[in-house]
């Protein structure tokens, strides 16, 4: 089996977990100032948010860059309109508000987090090759 853990660098992880926690209504696993787990109520691994610097490792260390150049967090939730309202009460930086994606035919909405990155939130679907 494979599984993919994606890591953020983030300037400061509880803030950047409560953040997450509070929109995608996920949990922490693992906690602490530098290192994050947030898993889904399934206690699926969602996200990982690691500090900027530390731990040595090389594409973490200078958060000056703009973070999540070439990368874009896609999530598929079941919840879109809890989802949505709990970026709202947030206060969320919405880039795309709720709309149909022609190409998924799928409604999504895409925002930013605290750290610049970017976010797209979509109905949850499956793949089909």
């Amino acid at each position: 089996m494979t599984q993919l853990d994606p890591i953020l660098a983030v300037r400061d992880v509880e803030a950047s977990s409560r953040w997450y926690q509070a929109l995608l209504q996920c949990k922490s696993l693992h906690g602490g100032k530098t290192f994050e787990v947030l898993v889904s109520e399934e206690g699926t691994i969602l996200l990982c948010l690691h500090k900027w610097g530390a731990h040595g490792h090389p594409t973490m260390q200078d958060p000056e860059i703009m973070p999540g150049n070439g990368l874009l967090l896609y999530f598929r939730t079941g919840q879109l309109s809890k989802v949505r309202e709990n970026a709202a009460a947030i206060g969320a930086h919405i880039e795309e508000e709720l709309h149909l994606n022609t190409a998924s035919t799928k409604m999504e909405f895409s925002l930013r987090d605290p750290d610049g990155y970017y976010i797209t939130i979509s109905d949850f679907h499956t793949y089909k090759g």
